[in-house]
């Protein structure tokens, strides 16, 4: 009995186990959940607790400070209670930087994945394009859409998703061309199946750790592209609002004597940035034990 014991503890931990006891032993990692989970809660449940008029405008309670008249956070100059429109604005910068990084990082996968996989001329016509694409940079691009296409938070997600899905592009078509002699594809090829089924059911699947792990520095992107686009006034339209938006109005208002209104944005783009790029960290540390077992 003792003898089944021991060997039960000696038994070696499944690959997952010790990949997900790998992205705890982060302490980064877990620390950028904590993070996202608290403003995601903050974002969208906080609203419904913390009810604020952010439609109307009202000059009488303009620039008041932190703590007066029931605003924790004070208000802006346009009489907004900075604290609700914190969240407000937290709601529409995560759903976007989400969408747009999801987004960036499917288009990028498949593309990188039929280039390097067919490889020839193909891979050198799709990859001249994104070569091509990331010479220009993303935030001119972004500007210059933003200035022709009146922003919204889904013409955001294309806008972002469009700009950004050409470094996910070329990491997959790097993993495509190292797993595209393996034995299993290569059997595909023997037996006569399709190049799809071959991408759809070898080439994506093997590529997941490098595709996850990017997705949260995609997200991370997406959301500070979303804060350049608003500082720079061609962001959404009020009253909608985010984080670079306001922090935007922050920076106008430090002028006048409202140093508080800049502190709030700007605290939050720092977590939520930060955040995902822990989790990044943690994410690609787990997916390197999977690969080692």
């Amino acid at each position: 009995m003792s003898t089944a014991i021991l060997s039960r503890q000696a038994a070696p931990k499944s690959p997952a186990a010790r990949a997900v006891r790998e992205f705890f032993s982060n302490k980064l990692a877990v620390i950028g959940v904590f993070i996202v989970v608290a403003l995601v809660v903050f974002s969208f449940i906080g609203p419904l607790i913390y009810q604020t008029e952010q439609v109307s405008t009202n000059l009488m309670q303009a620039d008041l400070k932190p703590g007066e008249d029931g605003h924790p956070l004070g208000t802006d100059g346009l009489g907004y209670d900075v604290l609700g429109r914190l969240m407000i604005a937290g709601r529409t910068s995560i759903l976007v930087g989400l969408a747009a990084g999801v987004l960036a990082t499917t288009l990028g996968t498949l593309w990188g994945s039929v280039a390097g996989y067919l490889g020839g001329w193909v891979d050198a016509t799709m990859m001249r394009i994104v070569d091509a694409g990331i010479a220009i940079p993303g935030i001119f691009l972004l500007l210059v859409i933003s200035a022709i296409v009146r922003p919204s938070e889904w013409m955001m997600v294309l806008i972002i998703g469009a700009v950004s899905w050409l470094v996910p592009a070329r990491l997959t078509r790097a993993e495509a061309l190292s797993l595209k002699s393996r034995d299993y594809v290569l059997a595909i090829k023997a037996t006569g199946g399709s190049n799809s089924r071959a991408i759809l059911r070898h080439i994506i699947p093997n590529t997941i750790g490098t595709v996850v792990v990017n997705a949260t520095f995609q997200v991370a992107d997406a959301i500070l592209l979303i804060a350049y686009v608003s500082f720079l006034g061609m962001g959404l339209q009020p009253p909608a609002t985010d984080w670079g938006a306001m922090l935007t109005d922050g920076i106008s208002s430090v002028y006048s004597g409202a140093w508080w209104l800049i502190f709030p944005a700007g605290i939050a783009i720092v977590l939520i940035v930060s955040a995902f790029n822990f989790i990044g960290d943690g994410l690609r540390d787990m997916f390197d034990v999977r690969g080692q077992s």
